[in-house]
């Protein structure tokens, strides 16, 4: 071996001068690549619970910063003074002191009625299982209605996003075959809808959000007995057991007719179970207003209160419509009530929708078309649209590749749903003491 030979071999070069080292471990700045691509790998392993817990702590974090930033122009009301605290802030506001009358109060033996002789507004227009459910809490802690609810609440609607997750996982298979990490992204987008916010304050959306994910998770999954339990207690948080009927009915229908085609059995005990739970949901669903009107002797008790609340004391299904959207928005207001129609239905009819398990397509077609008949369309419609939340599965479900384009999909719903969140706590939770509308 040549002494050129020996400097070679010692990374050196003729002369005795350094040699650069050769190129294979030069890839030096790439190596934080590997790191990343292993910490993703790490967050994406964890269980599914996990990410479900910090998504919704996220939002529930941010609606929390936003109430606070209302708080703090805040006028006086007969609630509080100005600039409330947050706990009072969430739990005494808007129905949050109807509630809290419940809790600590009970029900009035007789409807108050005014000097015209109609039915004043009264507490026998909120459900009892929400006040019930604080009041239980603070008699085992000694605890506050503002300490309490707001903790209620919110332990509620973390339950419900679990749940939430599982009926996309169990009643849309197809759907999240088409979309992967679907069941996330639909607890995502209903976390921060714009009216989302009511999750965390003395309101019935997250005990009734709990309730509709748990009766669909049931019965999609065949428990039927539980559900049983499930969709009677749903009659006393809010009144929306009636269309939950139309999907224990549609369940029954579609399992016959799978039978019928040999693709599933259908056993007495299966018919006898779908009954039983279509009976329960038909009962619940008018049980509050029977108890209304037995312990205050008027048997339309519940409807005149109801009438209480609206503009022209008419509940006839669908007659509201008529004259609010001429209210709001003048004569665009047909117009108006005819594109939000169509794009209800476009919703409904997307590839997307009918991914979905039939269970999850009923309740969201017969929850919409329920409360467009039985509400006066008002400020409160964007509340209650909170419990269509498999439309959610459907809106991050309508593009499903190529992943980039799936991904900038969900990110700008995702972004207009924060926006709009936002927003609607600074101008509909914060109150105008010379007049406003509730939330």
């Amino acid at each position: 071996m040549t002494r050129d030979d020996v400097a070679r071999a010692e990374g050196q070069g003729p002369e005795g001068t350094a040699v650069e080292a050769a190129a294979p471990e030069a890839p030096a700045p790439e190596a934080p690549a590997p790191e990343r691509a292993a910490w993703w790998a790490r967050v994406a392993a964890w269980p599914w619970w996990v990410h479900v817990l910090l998504v919704h702590a996220a939002a529930r974090t941010l609606s929390a910063v936003v109430f606070v930033w209302t708080s703090g122009v805040q006028e006086a009301s007969h609630w509080a003074g100005a600039n409330p605290a947050y706990a009072t802030f969430v739990a005494l506001f808007y129905d949050g002191s109807w509630y809290r009358q419940i809790a600590e109060s009970g029900y009035p033996d007789t409807l108050p009625v005014g000097p015209d002789g109609l039915v004043q507004q009264n507490a026998w227009a909120f459900f009892p299982l929400y006040p019930a459910l604080v009041r239980g809490v603070m008699e085992l802690t000694g605890a506050s209605w503002v300490a309490a609810a707001p903790v209620v609440s919110l332990a509620l609607a973390t339950a419900a996003a679990l749940v939430v997750h599982q009926v996309v996982v169990h009643g849309a298979p197809r759907a999240v075959a088409a979309r992967p990490g679907l069941p996330l992204a639909t607890v995502a987008l209903v976390s921060v809808f714009p009216t989302a916010a009511v999750l965390q304050v003395a309101y019935t959306e997250s005990l009734a959000l709990l309730l509709v994910a748990s009766s669909l998770l049931l019965i999609v999954r065949r428990r039927y007995g539980w559900a049983v339990v499930v969709v009677v207690l749903l009659g006393f948080a809010r009144a929306v057991a009636l269309p939950m009927a139309v999907v224990v009915g549609v369940h029954g229908l579609v399992r016959l007719w799978r039978a019928r085609r040999g693709t599933e059995t259908f056993t007495v005990r299966d018919g006898l179970g779908v009954g039983g739970l279509l009976l329960a949901s038909l009962v619940s669903g008018v049980a509050w207003p029977l108890l209304c009107g037995w312990f205050t002797g008027v048997p339309d008790g519940y409807l005149q209160t109801q009438e209480a609340w609206r503009g022209v004391r008419e509940t006839t299904p669908f007659f509201g419509w008529t004259y609010v959207p001429q209210f709001w928005f003048g004569a665009w207001g047909p117009w108006l009530v005819v594109a939000g129609a169509a794009l209800v239905v476009a919703v409904l009819v997307v590839p997307a929708a009918w991914r979905l398990e039939p269970e999850l397509h009923a309740w969201s077609a017969a929850y919409l078309l329920y409360i467009v008949a039985v509400i006066e369309p008002g400020s409160s419609l964007a509340r209650f649209l909170l419990l269509a939340f498999p439309l959610a599965a459907v809106t991050a479900g309508v593009v499903t590749r190529p992943t980039w384009a799936r991904r900038a999909w969900f990110g700008a719903v995702l972004v207009l749903m924060l926006g709009l969140h936002v927003l609607w706590i600074r101008q509909m939770w914060e109150f105008n003491p010379g007049g406003d509308w509730p939330p």
